[in-house]
């Protein structure tokens, strides 16, 4: 007797247990690679935001310090001047009656007291710019002896087993340069460039002098010969003078005074002229007690009675006059003295220590106090950094010089650099501005984030404005009016425009269009113009033709009649354009939007960025788009028009809400998709990192950063590390976007879910 189940499936029962087994098995095996697949994905992107963090984070880990040890051997008084060689092994302090000792930076043991080639006691002393060796002892003659630390490596049996051997060498030769006539030399400021030597001097009375020197060096030694070009003697101080400060280009002269003033003298005018700006940098109650050149020489380091340390630099006003400006305070220890600075050779930093034995790391570009620590109980005397900035050196008043390791990566980053205005040197006030390298070792890196992101932005949103009106338009037409036959032909069209490489679009945006949208501006600017004119003149007039005429065009196949009316408006508004700009703008758009409106306009700007990566972002929107619209119940739409509703009304009322959810999430798919845009913006923008909503100016977008400067950074530098932190700052982005359009999609579809 047949079975039920063959019986009403012609499959024996025992068959279709098995099958229903089997069926149950491969259900269960879908759903776990199904699991598994969307665990892996999810896996994946946090493996890429952890790796991401990984690299961002030593950016903001803070500068640490150890100490390593006491230079008990260490038998200096109070030198004018110390400073550590680059390996951190040997020490040179200049004494006051001994001249150069060079000794272990480990045990503070003397190694070396060079002969000075005079007996004339030192009675002042300078340095050259920060980050150079050279240095000038002013003597009680009246004369100036410039000197060089130089160092030399031995090797051992291996490559770690290396002694440091100094010597004092004679840049300018080992005669001493005349000044004053018998008299000692109180202050002395010195530069000397490639072709100049500049010395000025003042007495015990407070009077300036200056000499300038040319230098030629020998082609067959090392040998230099000096000419005097000529003695001036500068404006005399209004004050006691404290220090003098001669800048890196040799032209300007400060002068540190008692009572908190700081006079500005230009070398380049005529000696009544000199004196160009006197500041008053401190109240009358506190003290300028440290002062110094930031790196460059170019920034004024002034230390206070208050525990302030102050950056001043020069600028100019709206009369093109210099004046001295103050730029950003940091604080140490409120209320008490500043006694020592000591700039860092190859950053925009300095080490800062108090009378009170606290000593304090910071950063100017980063306006931050990178570490502090109190490492004695009476004033710091002197502080000695290496030129890597790894080893330092601090001695106080009551104690034997400390030797401290120093970690301290990236000072320059900080959440104000990255994302406030900085004031930057030699530049009239703050702005936001990514300059990440120059030709000058002196150069301050600009690390704004702010001016990549807004390029990020204003591209986005140019693309956008291009591509939704498009998209949206075309998909709820194609979708709910066009003909199915036309749809099975347009849809897919468009959809084979998103598989065409961005490369390639970015190469056609910029070799192409860019240079026919400046030749045809008056002609692009038509286009959008007469086009949509064109389409509803020709709309008017489908609508007025005769019954017998328009009811030959199959319902559906309208908008193909379109087709030569949009090909026609283009083609005159470009064979216009010549002719427009000859009678409204003086035959070139261009010059007249640059000179009558003053609006800037670069070749390949975010119009060209806008049409490029619109186009790109259209075929994303519109499938998407369409898919949402075309999929509402055909029930819905015939019921409204059933009611009474006319195709429009049921159009905007019914089947729009109804697929907003899936509009919404097209939108802003596109939206990712054009702020992760690449190589569209690095080929159509000219990469000029500025903040200008101008359609006409260029910009550079946090993607496009990375692909242009990524190979050229240095692994574990502050700017390959900056350059992960743009990366993170889109995933954020993307992140942040995505998590938004999901949560408005669900509550979107649970809206109109019950439509």
């Amino acid at each position: 007797m047949e079975s039920t189940s063959e019986a009403l499936f012609g499959v024996s029962e025992e068959r279709l247990s098995k099958m229903r087994r089997y069926r149950k098995l491969k259900d269960q095996a879908a759903a776990h690679a199904i699991s598994v697949g969307g665990m892996s994905v999810i896996f994946a992107i946090c493996l890429i935001f952890f790796y991401l963090l990984y690299e961002v984070l030593p950016l903001f880990i803070p500068a640490d310090m150890e100490e390593r040890t006491t230079l008990t051997s260490y038998q200096l008084d109070d030198p004018w001047f110390t400073v550590l060689e680059e390996q951190g092994q040997v020490a040179l302090s200049v004494d006051r009656n001994r001249g150069p000792i060079f000794f272990s930076a480990v045990s503070g043991e003397e190694i070396s007291n060079p002969e000075l080639p005079v007996t004339t006691a030192i009675t002042a002393f300078a340095k050259d710019a920060p980050g150079l060796k050279t240095y000038a002892l002013g003597l009680a003659d009246g004369s100036v002896l410039i000197q060089k630390p130089s160092y030399s490596i031995e090797y051992g049996a291996t490559t770690q087993d290396k002694t440091v051997v100094p010597d004092i060498i004679y840049p300018l030769g080992s005669e001493p340069i005349q000044m004053l006539d018998g008299e000692p030399i109180a202050k002395l400021a010195f530069r000397a460039s490639d072709d100049l030597v500049r010395i000025i001097v003042a007495n015990a009375a407070g009077e300036l002098f200056m000499k300038d020197y040319t230098k030629t060096e020998s082609f067959l030694s090392d040998e230099v010969e000096l000419e005097e070009l000529d003695r001036v003697q500068l404006p005399s101080v209004s004050g006691t003078l404290v220090n003098l400060l001669l800048s890196a280009d040799q032209r300007w002269l400060f002068l540190v005074e008692n009572g908190g003033k700081v006079e500005v003298l230009d070398l380049r005018n005529p000696v009544a002229e000199m004196r160009v700006d006197i500041t008053n940098v401190s109240s009358a109650d506190v003290e300028i007690t440290a002062s110094d050149f930031l790196l460059g020489g170019y920034s004024l380091l002034l230390g206070d009675s208050n525990g302030v340390i102050s950056q001043w630099f020069l600028t100019y006003d709206e009369s093109n006059k210099p004046y001295l400006a103050k730029v950003r305070s940091l604080t140490l220890t409120e209320g008490v003295p500043v006694t020592t600075l000591q700039t860092e050779h190859r950053r925009k930093g300095f080490i800062a220590g108090d009378a009170e034995g606290n000593v304090g790391l910071f950063n100017t570009t980063a306006e931050r106090e990178v570490r502090d620590e109190k490492i004695a109980g009476s004033a710091i005397q002197w502080i000695a950094m290496s030129p890597r900035g790894d080893s330092v050196l601090f001695k106080a008043t009551d104690g034997a010089p400390l030797n401290f390791h120093l970690e301290n990566e990236h000072p320059e980053v900080s959440w104000h650099s990255m994302w406030n205005k900085v004031w930057y040197e030699r530049y009239s006030e703050p702005t936001f501005t990514w300059q990440s390298s120059s030709a000058s070792n002196d150069f301050e890196p600009k690390f704004s984030l702010m001016p990549l992101t807004f390029g990020t932005m204003k591209a986005a949103f140019y693309a956008m404005v291009v591509a939704i009106p498009l998209a949206i338009c075309g998909a709820i037409y194609t979708a709910y009016f066009m003909a199915p036959g036309l749809r099975t032909k347009v849809k897919p069209t468009i959809e084979l425009m998103e598989a065409m490489p961005t490369v390639i679009l970015g190469f056609l945006a910029g070799l192409w269009l860019a240079p026919l949208v400046e030749a045809h501006l008056a002609g692009v600017t038509s286009i959008l113009i007469l086009t949509p004119l064109f389409c509803l003149l020709t709309a008017f007039l489908w609508s007025r033709l005769p019954r017998e005429l328009s009811s030959r065009v199959p319902d559906g196949y309208v908008p193909v009649i379109l087709i030569p009316v949009v090909v026609f408006a283009g083609a005159l508004s470009m064979w216009l354009s010549d002719p427009i700009e000859l009678a409204f703008f003086d035959g070139s758009m261009r010059y007249w939007l640059s000179n009558e409106m003053g609006i800037d306009f670069d070749q390949r700007n975010s119009l060209v960025v806008g049409l490029a990566m619109g186009f790109a972002v259209i075929p994303t929107i519109f499938s998407i788009t369409e898919d949402a619209i075309f999929a509402v119940p055909k029930g819905l739409t015939q019921g409204s028009l059933a009611l009474g509703a006319t195709p429009w009304q049921t159009l905007v009322r019914v089947v729009l809400p109804t697929a907003s959810p899936g509009i919404f999430s097209a939108l802003m798919i596109g939206l990712g998709r054009a702020v992760g845009e690449t190589m569209i913006v690095l080929m159509a923008t000219g990469n000029t990192p500025i903040m200008d909503m101008n359609i006409f100016e260029g910009l550079r977008t946090l993607s496009a950063n990375i692909a242009v400067e990524m190979p050229e950074a240095e692994v574990d530098s502050t700017h390959f590390r900056i350059l992960f932190l743009s990366g993170l700052v889109l995933f954020i982005f993307t992140f942040l976007v995505n998590t938004t359009a999901e949560v408005v999609r669900q509550r979107l579809r649970e809206k109109y879910g019950s439509l």
